[in-house]
């Protein structure tokens, strides 16, 4: 593949002095390998998909069966009983604009236990039914809005001195922290509910030998670890993230036939992943989720394969490690993940000063997706050259925009989800 965008040096010595643990990635275009991607239309059998019937039929149940085996994770089979509780609602929240509610749902399985809060925001703007964006946070529900109702989570937290966690716990300094993230009053006024869950609750970010969180509750007898094959974090945060989606199909005030599922960095991850192994997702939506989300492993730019198994090596199966080192022995790449949602939309979006996780593999990953959109004769991105900064492609059913900016999730980026949404849920 010809390679043809290249940053600034400027920008690149920038971000060697301030990432300075990063400082070893390559943010250089020109020494990107040559790479062959695995073609997404010839299955392992080499015959060529030609039809939407073949995709589905051939085709998808492949790729969704490679992604789960080698990297993802296979979920283990296992009786694990779920179920839901409102344990609080407020009908005039937000200045009488919006019904808030707490759900708890609860996991149990081998005699253990585990809960997940679920806070969820509907407009009372709505006549019926709400669409919503549903994502999971990193601080907990609480760090959403400043408000003292909000249960404050009690499981384990990262520690962050800008924050004032320390001892992994989380304080009432922290209520409404992450508001900037989460600018729920303007999704309010534009129609739309919105629901997260701290990730911490279906299973921490730090590697514990899985032994909290839900992993524990599907091991068969002796099993201490999953299996080679078996998931790792992010597919437990997007079974987490099913699970919520289980529960809006019995909430009256929630169309559940018009959930987006959103994340950001390793939770865009964990959102994409979602979004391909549970078709009832009706957008996806990936903000900045770099290597092991959108952005193509091959071009091994920023955070390569190596790293992030290196990094956290609990995210992903054990299987996925064989390819430290290795992207192009892949039978796979994340262009093919994307394409898993098909016909569903789906929005990529990148950060300028985001090198880390490669804007233009999470670019070209979205472009190339669209040969499977084109079975279903729906318009895809047209050019395989990024757009200029704050441009957005949203007009077809894969859209996509790199702002201003550094790695995160702003106003900005939820305004471009929502006017997307609005093509069709509304």
């Amino acid at each position: 593949m010809k390679r043809s965008y290249t940053y600034s040096f400027i920008l690149i010595l920038a971000l060697a002095i301030t990432c300075p643990a990063q400082d070893n990635a390559n943010y250089d275009e020109s020494k990107v390998p040559d790479y062959t991607l695995p073609k997404i239309l010839v299955n392992t059998k080499g015959k060529k998909i030609s039809t939407k019937e073949q995709w589905e039929k051939l085709r998808r149940p492949e790729i969704l069966d490679m992604f789960a085996d080698q990297m993802y994770g296979k979920i283990p089979e296992n009786d694990v009983k779920v179920s839901f509780k409102v344990i609080k609602q407020d009908d005039k929240a937000l200045g009488g604009k919006a019904v808030k509610k707490e759900v708890l749902a609860t996991f149990t399985g081998n005699g253990k236990k585990a809960e997940m809060n679920i806070l969820i925001y509907l407009p009372h703007s709505v006549s019926g039914p709400a669409p919503l964006f549903l994502g999971l946070n990193f601080f907990g529900n609480h760090t959403l809005q400043p408000d003292p109702d909000i249960t404050l989570n009690p499981n384990w937290m990262r520690n962050s001195k800008d924050f004032g966690i320390t001892e992994n716990k989380a304080t009432e300094a922290t209520r409404g922290i992450r508001n900037s993230r989460w600018p729920v009053e303007e999704i309010i006024q534009r129609g739309y509910g919105v629901a997260t869950i701290y990730y911490g609750d279906i299973d921490p970010d730090f590697d514990d030998g899985f032994q909290n969180g839900i992993h524990p509750l599907f091991y068969k007898k002796g099993q201490t670890k999953p299996t080679e094959a078996e998931w790792g974090a992010i597919g437990a945060w997007a079974w987490g993230l099913s699970r919520a989606l289980d529960y809006f199909e019995t909430d009256s005030q929630v169309d559940h036939t018009k959930v987006a599922v959103l994340g950001h960095s390793r939770l865009g991850k964990a959102s994409l992943w979602a979004g391909a192994a549970d078709e009832r997702f009706a957008l996806v939506i990936s903000n900045d989720s770099g290597c092991g989300g959108a952005a193509l492993s091959r071009r091994a730019f920023g955070e390569t394969v190596q790293r992030i198994n290196t990094s956290f090596p609990y995210w992903f199966n054990d299987n996925f490690t064989q390819y430290n080192g290795k992207e192009a022995s892949l039978p796979f790449d994340q262009h093919m993940l994307i394409a898993l949602m098909a016909p569903r939309p789906v929005y990529v979006a990148s950060a300028q000063d985001d090198q880390w996780a490669d804007p233009k593999g999470e670019y070209l990953s979205t472009y190339l997706a669209g040969e499977v959109y084109k079975l279903y004769n729906l318009p895809t991105l047209t050019s395989g050259e990024m757009p200029p900064v704050d441009q957005p492609l949203k007009e077809g059913t894969l859209g996509y925009h790199m702002r201003t900016g550094k790695h995160d999730i702003t106003l900005y980026d939820w305004t471009q989800y929502m006017d997307f949404a609005d093509k069709y849920f509304k």
